[in-house]
């Protein structure tokens, strides 16, 4: 399960112009299922959203407070375009997001949980499986990547470093072009 976490003053969302989802100071979340997710994800993901800290302390330190402890509202919107791979071509493929009767299950149990463990009045949603209109004011910006299992991105550097470190590894020589 991936979700994008963004500290918003306000976001809504509309299904042909009529707003079905409205908050003021909080978190907006996209998320989206992957045809692998669990409820062991659902709870990894619940849990991280109410515990991020992206808001900041009454002294303006930041990232000091989750947004339980500044009492802030949760809209959630399901896109299943965040299970998107676009390693080949130039066209999306969502193979990898779940199927939309099985994922509406696990969207609507994810909102369920946030609100057992949170507040039920703050947990606020979209329309799942509509065209939906997002505006947002987001603060920061903070815009933060979840995802359920780990990933983690290879520093480069640090990848090169162990591959010529490796006298059975091929050399790697990077160079650089440009053109005038």
């Amino acid at each position: 399960m991936r979700a994008i976490i963004q500290r918003v003053s306000s976001a809504a969302v509309s299904v042909d112009n009529e707003t079905v989802g409205k908050i003021s100071k909080g978190l907006l979340v996209l998320v989206g299922i992957s045809v692998d997710d669990n409820p062991a994800d659902l709870e990894t993901i619940a849990k991280k959203i109410l515990s991020i800290r992206v808001f900041d302390d009454e002294n303006g330190t930041m990232w000091k407070h989750g947004v339980k402890e500044i009492g802030g509202e949760i809209l959630c919107v399901s896109q299943f375009t965040l299970m998107a791979k676009t390693t080949k071509g130039s066209k999306p493929d969502f193979h990898n997001a779940m199927a939309s009767d099985s994922s509406k299950s696990m969207y609507s149990t994810l909102l369920d949980r946030l609100g057992e463990l949170y507040d039920p009045s703050k947990i606020k949603d979209g329309r799942f499986g509509a065209m939906m209109s997002v505006s947002i004011m987001n603060e920061g910006p903070v815009t933060i990547p979840i995802d359920s299992r780990k990933y983690e991105y290879v520093n480069p550097s640090n990848a090169l470093r162990t591959i010529t470190s490796n006298p059975k590894a091929q050399s790697l020589e990077l160079s650089a072009s440009s053109t005038e």
